[in-house]
């Protein structure tokens, strides 16, 4: 029932029902579709391992070899938390690191310890993200070409990363 006011308007005295049903329609299909999605994403995701506390001793076999990537602003530092370093590799001319021996290194670290799927990545505070990755990548796999086709290697998968300890020979 409409009625005029004094202003000349027209007042709608009844009220409109909402009709809800096309949303509920838009969300019944919306809701799984953004589940079975999300599913999908988490394959894409690297899951690391972070230290954390233990109370447990640790397996003295365990002790023998624990592998350290160290990054710093000038070079790739490989060692053994208990025995120290097994290689450096300075940042080059071009001023790009030295991923290739890296990657030959770790193999060889791989043939000795073939049984050893953890390593830790240590960083200092300034390094790039990018750095971080492509670290990453020769920790996990190793490459090669063989027969014109690229072969992989599983090396060390299980990483953990942390922060570089202080530089005392800088």
């Amino acid at each position: 029932m409409i009625r005029r006011r004094q202003g000349g308007r027209r007042q709608n005295l009844e009220t409109a029902e909402l009709n809800i049903t096309a949303f509920m329609n838009l969300m019944v299909i919306l809701v799984p579709f953004l589940l079975i999605t999300a599913v999908f994403s988490r394959l894409a995701i690297l899951e690391l391992n972070l230290p954390g506390p233990s109370t447990e001793p640790a397996d003295p076999q365990d002790q023998l070899f624990q592998l350290e990537v160290i990054v710093r602003s000038d070079r790739i530092e490989v060692g053994d938390r208990n025995q120290g370093l097994l290689g450096i590799y300075p940042i080059g001319d071009d001023g790009e690191y030295d991923f290739q021996a890296l990657s030959d290194k770790l193999v060889e670290l791989k043939d000795r310890y073939s049984e050893k799927t953890d390593a830790s990545i240590l960083l200092e505070s300034e390094i790039a993200y990018d750095t971080l990755v492509q670290v990453m990548d020769r920790v996990r796999i190793a490459e090669r070409i063989e027969d014109d086709a690229i072969v992989r290697r599983d090396l060390f998968p299980d990483i953990s990363i942390g922060d570089a300890p202080i530089d005392g020979g800088a």
